[in-house]
């Protein structure tokens, strides 16, 4: 077995840890400006052409989405980077902190509210951050891309990658047309679990570019090539799933559950594959967890009061928030094609019809009319 980096940084941090901990931190402000950026295109490229989460692609040709596109693929490049110096364990559960400037812009840009528990959630997820970070394994030494290809081969990891595949084509040929505009765990659902695989990849990619830098030519080897082709086929088909549900469903929600979904994956077939807890003790395994679980319930408290005010007051949106809470989140999975609709004071359409009744009272005539009761 490979011994890990010795080099010390920072705080007793290796000082492959420390450049992969900027590269991760420096990405999450990228990206998480992406979003939004994105969305805003997403918005603009709706009203002259056919949603994306209808299958068009009319957003190609809008300005903002490309600049939005151009900031995610900076924060790639410097995620890619990060994994090349840091364990996934590290790199990929500061994500987090994407998710807090993407909300921090969603409540002042897109006016998507974010609560006083929202900022207490933004909060625990830099706090889980740096835990995390603190306490994370050291990087392994790999002198060839070939011993990445060796772990990857490995049958517990193959056995992870095949049903990680199958699980993703049942999704995209079987789920996605039945369910993909109502449920927003079908798109996000392909875009995580093809996603751990991304990681992995862009790993062994990021290590064969390292190496190469360095003077030991890695471009030569057919691994390497492979592993870019892996790249590519699931980053295009993450692209396009991401689009349909930041199209389809609120921003605020997107990226927690984007996020939860995608770090837990890329963590376990890090484990399976790099073997990372090999390296550490049982202190530091479960002080790791303690950290991602505070990362968790960062993104929760961001998800469930996205939709919540301060006021206190009777006012028909937190009633309906208190009848919605029984209903498994109906208010923050209800399609952005509904939401055209109706405004923020009309019922959703997936509450019973006990609580239609009762909200119906309070509507406009003029949305009446829709028969959503």
């Amino acid at each position: 077995m490979a011994a890990p980096s010795s080099s010390a940084g920072f705080g007793g941090m290796s000082s492959d840890n420390a450049k992969g901990l900027a590269l991760a931190v420096s990405s999450s402000a990228f990206i998480g400006a992406s979003f939004i950026v994105k969305k805003m295109g997403l918005r603009r490229a709706a009203d002259s052409g056919v949603r994306a989460g209808y299958g068009g692609y009319s957003y190609l040709v809008e300005p903002l989405w490309w600049i939005g596109m151009i900031s995610m693929i900076v924060g790639e490049i410097a995620n890619f980077a990060a994994y090349a110096f840091a364990p996934a364990i590290l790199v990929t559960p500061l994500g987090a902190l994407s998710i807090i400037i993407s909300a921090a812009l969603a409540h002042s840009i897109l006016q998507e509210k974010l609560h006083t528990f929202g900022i207490l959630g933004c909060v625990l997820c830099v706090v889980g951050s740096i835990t995390i970070a603190l306490h994370a394994p050291q990087e392994r030494d790999i002198d060839s891309v070939r011993e990445v290809w060796d772990l990857a081969t490995e049958p517990a990891f193959l056995s992870y990658a095949t049903i990680v595949v199958v699980a993703a084509l049942v999704l995209i040929y079987f789920v996605v047309p039945q369910h993909g505009q109502t449920n927003i765990m079908v798109y996000i659902g392909v875009c995580s679990l093809l996603g751990s695989l991304t990681v992995m990849s862009v790993k062994a990619l990021g290590i064969a570019l390292k190496l190469t830098f360095s003077g030991v030519n890695q471009l030569f080897y057919p691994q390497t090539w492979a592993f870019a082709l892996i790249v590519a086929t699931c980053v295009s088909t993450q692209i396009n799933y991401l689009n349909k549900a930041l199209d389809t469903f609120n921003t605020a929600v997107v990226s927690p559950i984007y996020y939860v979904m995608f770090t837990s994956l890329t963590i376990i077939a890090s484990v399976i594959m790099f073997k990372d807890w090999d390296r550490q003790n049982p202190t530091q395994i479960v002080t790791e967890m303690c950290g991602f679980v505070t990362i968790l319930s960062g993104t929760f408290l961001l998800h469930k009061t996205k939709d919540m005010n301060d006021s206190t007051g009777p006012t028909l949106s937190t009633r309906r928030s208190k009848h919605a809470s029984q209903t498994a989140f109906a208010i923050e999975v209800l399609p952005l094609k509904y939401q055209d609709c109706v405004d923020d004071e009309t019922l959703p359409l997936s509450l019973p019809k006990a609580d239609n009744h009762y909200l119906m009272q309070e509507l406009p005539l003029r949305y009446k009319d829709l028969n959503i009761a």
